[in-house]
């Protein structure tokens, strides 16, 4: 069976998500692209890419041999490097977030649909295990129809924004914080089988980082509503002063009700769950006795039944099962969509654009957010 020969552009923030195609039978990592020439060496040395394979130019790297195009870029150059691959006739596996603004989100969706190749975006939250178990839950209706969520994504972040040893500023300083809102609204609407289609947004100003730039916000948060009436809070910032880092979601059902651990910790793999049918009511009205209520759960972030090459990507287990899914989207010829196709992309970028919109409105205003789709 012929080998899907796959290339990385952007060697640095691509690195754990290209290394699965090393690990299937199907792939073969054939050649790298970046700027970087140090890293670009560095790179080819390790996934044992000929020198002929390694390119600064991206022109030149989509006209050698590749079948699939991993876009490990800065999210302002996305759109134009997915539209360029996809009228290649490549396969497009992209990072997170989408594009930068809602007309290059247009021009993406209008390239797949002219090229009909595959365009899936690596939300990789999606994959960890258990907003896996949290999505069969909910698919048999164990907590009934979910009509509240919300997540938040709180990550010190500084020295990706402002180099400490130059001051140069980086390309994360321009990306305000609810932007970068993938890693929430992504694993919310694929348990919520929902699309948003309004949203608002507040932000509470400067004061960690001052007069640096938009990304340095202290706080950015999103309020959205979907398609189904349901309502989502998302939280985002990249300055915030918390130890460990947080990925934190909570849905609510007519039936129940789930969380993950808040200490942000990858070891505290503790949450709650609620399910009123299975767990009883707290009756007792003067609180001394409890009838029932909230269950400790195990959350895991990664599958610990997995092969040993699984664990490869920098996040677990995620990204194998991301990039597995990626290839059996090939390997049907297309016929079965990934989880997070072109328009479930969009789904989850274009509202953090419209509620940054909104955040930096006088009035906090709700916008109307586009959908996509064919």
């Amino acid at each position: 069976m012929a080998k899907y020969r796959v290339g990385l552009v952007g060697a640095n923030r691509g690195s754990g998500l290209v290394y699965p195609f090393s690990v299937f039978p199907e792939t073969e990592i054939m050649a790298l692209c970046d700027l970087n020439e140090k890293r670009l060496a560095e790179a080819g040395q390790y996934y044992k890419v000929p020198d002929k394979y390694l390119y600064t130019d991206y022109e030149q790297f989509l006209g050698g041999p590749v079948d699939v195009v991993v876009v490990g870029t800065p999210i302002q150059v996305h759109a134009g490097q997915v539209v360029k691959a996809l009228e290649a006739g490549k396969h497009v596996l992209s990072e997170v977030t989408a594009a930068w603004t809602i007309e290059q989100c247009e021009q993406i969706v209008n390239a797949v649909k002219r090229s009909k190749k595959v365009y899936m975006i690596a939300e990789n939250n999606c994959y960890m295990e258990y907003i896996r178990e949290w999505k069969r839950w909910i698919d048999a209706g164990r907590l009934g129809d979910i009509f509240y969520a919300e997540a938040e994504y709180i990550h010190d972040i500084q020295d990706l924004l402002i180099d400490e040893t130059s001051g140069e500023a980086l390309w994360r300083l321009e990306r305000p914080p609810i932007y970068y809102c993938s890693h929430s609204i992504g694993p919310l609407l694929l348990l919520m089988h929902d699309r948003i289609v309004k949203a608002t947004g507040a932000h509470s100003g400067y004061g960690i980082m001052p007069d640096q730039g938009i990304g340095c916000l202290n706080m950015e948060v999103g309020l959205f509503k979907t398609q189904k009436g349901a309502v989502i809070k998302i939280l985002r910032s990249q300055v915030a002063k918390r130890e460990l880092p947080l990925h934190y979601y909570s849905l609510y059902g007519t039936k129940g009700c789930v969380e993950n651990g808040r200490r942000g910790d990858s070891h505290d793999r503790t949450g709650l769950l609620y399910v009123e049918e299975e767990h009883g009511k707290y009756l007792d009205r003067n609180l001394q006795i409890r009838y029932g209520g909230l269950v400790t759960i195990d959350t895991p972030r990664a599958d610990t039944l997995a092969p040993k090459e699984a664990f490869g990507g920098g996040h677990g287990t995620v990204e194998y099962y991301l990039v597995r899914d990626f290839i059996d989207t090939l390997n049907s010829g297309a016929v079965r969509p990934p989880i997070n196709d072109v328009i479930r992309a969009m789904d989850m970028t274009v509202p953090g654009i419209c509620a940054h919109e909104a955040a930096m409105s006088a009035d906090g205003k709700w916008v109307d957010v586009p959908l996509f789709g064919w």
